[in-house]
């Protein structure tokens, strides 16, 4: 591991809703809400007053009722994040992308050229705003995993650096929600054994926490916990998945409009797909209860593909298996992941000659729709129907 603290983890304030209050300054230091029925992002003054990401637009304006709910603009955002990740690639070539608004930067080669990490953290944050008009915040530690705990720590616009002798006094106190890779069911599960800092679970034996958590989790977080995580700053690293999730509110949905939403969504993501030349091999459907327990359901092809008949027949399939617990347990949010991405000239063509009609229709619709708009073409099952939103990705160009 490294010596010194020469990773940044730069992550934009609010993304969203930042971007709208920069390009309405009427909307600055007001609560913003994009979205409309379901929160897609908050302002951190609508956040203050318990405003958040996924929960229901009704719920979010007894919260908030003087909150502005303004339409998501996705374009604005993709706009926002290719200027900030310029800025981003001219400080350093060692960028690594995790979404569209935050990364990591290895800057441990430019103290001569640009000064300390410090310095090069501190110029970051100024160019920023000075260029996009956003705050971002910036941890900066000897590990990536801790860089990640010192920017969202710093939050909001803030700058935290965790020297090398302060990492242990920094970490164990930190509740062990703060732990990459620990979400409500790992948690929920830590709280019952009386495990609530970091530092609580430091102290067990990497083979307790293994059993405790599972083989892979437990070590993974363990080694976490006992700040060990000599992963370096991968520039090379392609998109290993892609994905695309619908927050649903709280109330009913029957399986026809699940099917309508699923199928939207699929959509949208074989076409991303296509357009990058990738194909995947397994579908991931994501799914979030009525109590907000998570779920996933997934199935791996023989063969990957990029045909929107065939992932869209796996994911229906997946569904259906699931309803009868949704039926049960309500849903709150839907998602598709394709993974186990390749490119697609590394993939031998498909054998069947079943599809070769499906493969033809993908082609033409993706034309039309390159030529006319996404709203050219739709299924007819679609029309008339809210198509929902199309989350930014990063640009496949690494």
């Amino acid at each position: 591991m490294r010596g010194e603290a020469t990773v940044l983890h730069a992550d934009l304030d609010a993304f969203y809703a930042s971007v709208e209050q920069r390009d309405a300054p009427a909307l600055r230091g007001r609560p913003v809400i994009v979205g409309g029925g379901v929160v897609l992002a908050a302002s951190y003054e609508a956040k203050a007053r318990g405003v958040r990401t996924a929960m229901g637009g009704r719920q979010a304006r007894e919260l908030c009722p003087d909150a502005v709910v303004v339409p998501p603009r996705m374009e604005a955002y993709s706009a926002a994040s290719k200027d900030v990740f310029a800025i981003f690639r001219d400080t350093t070539p060692l960028v690594e992308g995790l979404s569209i608004d935050e990364a990591f930067l290895e800057v441990g080669g430019l103290r001569r050229i640009a000064g300390t990490p410090e310095q090069v953290a501190v110029q970051l944050r100024a160019r920023v705003r000075a260029e996009v008009g956003l705050a971002i915040s910036v941890g900066v530690a000897r590990t990536k995993f801790l860089a990640k705990v010192a920017s969202a720590v710093s939050k909001p616009d803030g700058l935290l650096i965790v020297e090398p002798e302060r990492e242990q006094a920094f970490l164990l106190p930190l509740p062990v929600e703060r732990l990459w890779g620990v979400g409500a069911v790992t948690a929920e599960k830590l709280h019952r054994l009386g495990i609530h800092t970091v530092g609580q679970l430091a102290e067990l034996e990497e083979a307790t926490a293994e059993r405790l958590l599972g083989r892979a989790a437990g070590a993974h977080l363990h080694a976490l916990a006992r700040l060990r995580d000599p992963r370096p700053v991968d520039t090379t690293r392609r998109r290993g998945s892609i994905g695309s999730q619908r927050a649903l509110g709280n109330r009913p949905r029957s399986a026809d409009e699940l099917e309508v939403i699923l199928t939207q969504i699929v959509d949208r993501l074989a076409r991303r797909m296509r357009d990058h030349d990738r194909v995947c091999r397994t579908i991931v459907l994501r799914l979030r209860f009525g109590d907000y327990a998570k779920a996933t359901r997934s199935r791996s092809l023989r063969t990957p593909t990029e045909r929107t008949a065939v992932i869209l027949a796996v994911a229906q399939g997946l569904l259906a298996a699931a309803l009868p617990e949704i039926s049960e347990r309500g849903i709150t949010l839907i998602g598709i992941s394709f993974t186990q991405l390749a490119r697609a000239d590394s993939v031998p063509p498909e054998l069947p000659i079943d599809w070769d009609d499906g493969a033809r229709l993908d082609t033409v619709l993706d034309a039309v729709r390159d030529r006319f708009g996404t709203a050219s073409v739709a299924r007819a099952a679609q029309l008339g129907r809210d198509p929902g939103w199309s989350t930014p990705l990063l640009p496949e160009h690494e």
